[in-house]
């Protein structure tokens, strides 16, 4: 059975570790707001869904977002706009209230009907010398169980989410150390 990836690129590959491009997929199934957060309408909708429960306010909290209650009041009006740096914290804060609350919501979409089908798109060998290139394939796998990944995901943990996402390409077979790093991920539920 092939070990991890530790050099990755040195001949030239193009690519993107596996669960990296799942958890891309993850965040555009959960959907969310559009508009990006530097316009009036994106950081009104952001504040909006942070301040409407009290896990909004701990998110906000767990991004380090300290204000007083009357600069929140301001923000909320459109009176005072946050500098840069808390406009990148306001978004991070959202999207980690986003994933909890959507979390569930994906795993019981992905887990129904005996799991997902997913397509693994193998990595870029367009620059890699000739004598070194790997036959690589499209291939196909149907994930069964997408506790971990999901539970990983949610709470933003890159290393959970990527030792999740290995564990599910061990099912490939023999050969699932040539998907560990890839060009696209795709599944839709």
């Amino acid at each position: 059975m092939p070990d991890r990836t530790h050099d990755f690129g040195h001949y030239g590959a193009r690519g993107e570790r596996g669960s990296e491009a799942a958890a891309r997929v993850l965040d555009s199934l959960a959907g969310g707001i559009t508009s990006p957060v530097t316009s009036r309408r994106g950081l009104a909708a952001r504040l909006r869904y942070l301040t409407r429960s009290p896990a909004g306010y701990d998110a906000l909290r767990e991004a380090d977002i300290t204000v007083t209650p009357r600069t929140m009041k301001a923000w909320l009006a459109g009176t005072q706009r946050p500098n840069k740096a808390n406009l990148a914290k306001i978004d991070a804060a959202y999207r980690a209230l986003r994933r909890r609350n959507v979390a569930r919501y994906l795993l019981r979409r992905l887990n129904a009907n005996g799991g997902t089908r997913v397509e693994i798109h193998p990595l870029d060998q367009s620059h890699v010398p000739t004598p070194r290139q790997r036959v690589l394939e499209y291939r196909r796998l149907n994930i069964r169980n997408w506790d971990a990944i999901i539970d990983a995901w949610a709470r933003q943990e890159a290393q959970a989410l990527d030792n999740a996402w290995i564990d599910q390409m061990v099912n490939l077979g023999s050969q699932w150390g040539k998907y560990e790093y890839v060009s696209a991920v795709g599944f839709a539920a």
